[in-house]
């Protein structure tokens, strides 16, 4: 690290997610392996192959004031909702410019959507088809717009450095992270809001996601569906809601006093280059993201005690996976505790990064790796810790690190780590 560049520090989480409305309850979820996964009993569910999804646990629509929910789409309702309690667990009181801690023009929100208002646009063009041109709603264009959650919590909070939307695919979430790191590293930021979004469930996505034959058709056992590791995976389960975190220069957060949950070390990112949909096999540009981690950040493999998998539960991902992480760590990964929280959660596809860095920073403030869930008989090839069924504590002494792998459709390879303060 050169003298111009600046520590970062996480010192505010928010989420929203299928195991609760925040972050605390979906925190507990997780430590105790309950599954956010249930039957879609909508009407429109009942033709569809794929009947199950992880529906977030608070509807964000009963939430929010009636006419603010109006104008946004689900989307933008998750990262908004989870966005207030970031901020509020950062200590502020207030939007950026009526906090005399925070300056609005050293303010900058970083939040990411796959998919975008896929709902919004749907919908409208169901009323456009049925009910004529006037009932279309005027809200439509912003509230489609994948960048709309990230523009309304830039302007929630009086962000004026840069709001920007990261559309990486199931890699968005974490990349918006790592972007709002280097915001605040390179000068340009003092705090950042950060994360990703996702409410995509609606029979065309499903419908398009279940003939690609990326998810889980066990539609017997939803409970059961996401199962990562394990020798009859079939698929990944959708889910939906948003994770949303403050970053600040670690200047910032000592001259106010803020608490601090962990040390932001950065990213490592790569491109597949192979397939638009499959991920490499040999797990190549994983490792080349793990690579540029550790000689970008200096970062001690020694250190890194837990791991908060992409493990979407699809056959080949998370075998790439966990062979990108030998060929890079070698021995080391013996010691890595090694969570795939999706069993639980479902893949909130551009979300899922947000929510997985709320996973992995309370994991470090608990020192405990959360379980993964439904693995009946671990696939002989998964030659790593995988935390099964239960919580398992962590170094109680001494600074740990983890990582938050997140790999997306386009071959997108983001890899984050965080250090105990």
């Amino acid at each position: 690290m050169n003298a111009t560049q600046h520590s970062v520090v996480v010192t505010g989480i928010g989420a929203t997610t299928p195991l609760g409305g925040d972050s605390a309850s979906t925190w507990e979820g997780l430590v105790a392996g309950r599954s956010g996964v249930r039957p879609l009993d909508e009407e429109w569910a009942a033709e569809l192959p794929v009947r199950i999804a992880a529906r977030a646990a608070a509807d964000p629509a009963g939430i929010l004031p009636r006419p603010q929910a109006r104008r946004l789409d689900r989307s933008a309702q998750f990262a908004l909702l989870a966005a207030r309690e970031a901020w509020a667990d950062a200590g502020y009181t207030a939007r950026a410019g009526e906090d005399s801690t925070v300056d609005p023009d050293r303010l900058g929100a970083v939040v990411a959507s796959g998919i975008g208002g896929v709902t919004t646009l749907l919908e409208q063009h169901d009323v456009l088809r049925e009910k004529g041109v006037r009932r279309v709603s005027p809200h439509t264009v912003p509230m489609l717009m994948p960048n709309g959650p990230s523009a309304n919590v830039g302007l929630e909070v009086n962000a004026r450095a840069g709001v920007h939307t990261p559309v990486s695919a199931c890699a968005s979430g974490s990349e918006a992270v790592g972007y709002a790191i280097e915001m605040i590293r390179t000068g340009r930021a003092d705090v950042v809001i950060a994360g990703g979004t996702e409410a995509a469930i609606h029979p065309l996505p499903i419908a398009a996601f279940a003939n690609m034959m990326a998810m889980s058709k066990n539609n017997e056992d939803p409970q059961g569906a996401s199962r990562p590791f394990d020798v009859d995976r079939n698929g990944f389960v959708l889910g939906e809601g948003a994770g949303v975190i403050v970053l600040e220069s670690a200047e910032h957060a000592r001259e106010r006093g803020a608490r601090v949950y962990a040390e932001a070390v950065g990213q490592g990112i790569s491109a597949d280059s192979h397939d638009i949909v499959q991920p490499e096999p040999s797990g190549n540009g994983i490792a080349h993201a793990l690579q540029n981690l550790v000689a970008n950040t200096g970062l001690d493999p020694a250190e890194v005690m837990h791991i908060n998998a992409h493990a979407t539960s699809t056959p080949q991902g998370d075998l790439a996976e966990l062979k990108a992480l030998r060929k890079v760590f070698g021995d080391d990964v013996d010691h890595m505790a090694l969570s795939a929280t999706k069993s639980m959660t479902g893949h909130l596809l551009g979300g899922a990064g947000g929510v997985e860095t709320v996973a992995t920073l309370l994991a470090l403030h608990h020192r405990v790796a959360p379980p993964t869930i439904n693995i009946e008989t671990l696939d002989p090839e998964a030659d790593v810790d995988v935390v099964r069924d239960t919580a398992r504590p962590l170094p109680a002494e001494g600074r740990i690190a983890a990582l938050n792998n997140s790999f997306g459709f386009g071959g997108h390879n983001v890899v984050l780590a965080f250090r105990t303060p």
